[in-house]
């Protein structure tokens, strides 16, 4: 059983109608004990940074999560927000993430003649720098749904899977280090690109 993240922030219901179209069974909770039996854990996410890590802090999911991904290595998969909170540190409240991918999460700057505009908001394509099953069966010309305005900079340089570019910032879109997968896209909104992505996600998980 996949376990998608009850910490308090953001698009659950359309994270688990995203999975059930992939076919893989899942199950919205923070219960200690379905985290601790979960073959694949999501951490979904849309709002803040520090609020974020104030909440898995304050339900005590902190030490639950390193365990279950540093020590147990069950996969884990982080969209957007709960992507950017693998990264040690946090603009955004300036906070400590959880550290799993190393790097910064950054806000967008651009020139104000740029006319580049903040947030990101629409479709994108993504530039490929690794292979991995967890891509099988994308199309490399595929566009997925991007909608923020802070980025993943500088994770360690071999969670390195895909980049977009953006105005003049080439942004990490996704990052994959060993059994932690985030992408800073939103499967759940990206159509068949998207639930492909996930029924991957999900096949790794059953054969963890």
């Amino acid at each position: 059983m996949i376990v998608v993240l009850d910490y308090g922030m953001g698009n659950l219901d359309s994270v688990v109608r995203a999975f059930d179209k992939a076919g893989a069974a899942v199950k919205i909770s923070a219960d200690a004990a379905d985290i601790g039996a979960a073959s694949g854990i999501v951490l979904p996410g849309v709002g803040a940074y520090a609020e974020a890590m104030r909440n898995l802090r304050g339900r005590g999911l902190v030490d639950l999560l390193n365990r279950r991904v540093l020590a147990d290595r069950v996969p884990v998969l982080g969209i957007c927000l709960g992507f950017q909170l693998m990264t040690a540190h946090g603009e955004e409240g300036d906070a400590d993430g959880l550290g799993w991918l190393g790097g910064v999460t950054r806000r967008f700057r651009f020139a104000p003649d740029s006319g580049v505009k903040i947030p990101h908001m629409g479709w994108n394509d993504l530039q490929r720098h690794a292979e991995n099953p967890i891509l099988d069966g994308i199309d490399p010309r595929a566009c997925f749904y991007f909608a923020h305005s802070y980025h993943v900079a500088d994770p360690v340089p071999e969670a390195a899977l895909t980049t977009s570019d953006y105005g003049e910032t080439f942004i990490s879109s996704a990052s994959l280090h060993g059994n932690i997968f985030g992408t800073q896209f939103h499967p759940e909104k990206s159509y068949d690109n998207g639930i492909r992505i996930l029924a991957n996600f999900a096949k790794r998980a059953a054969h963890e």
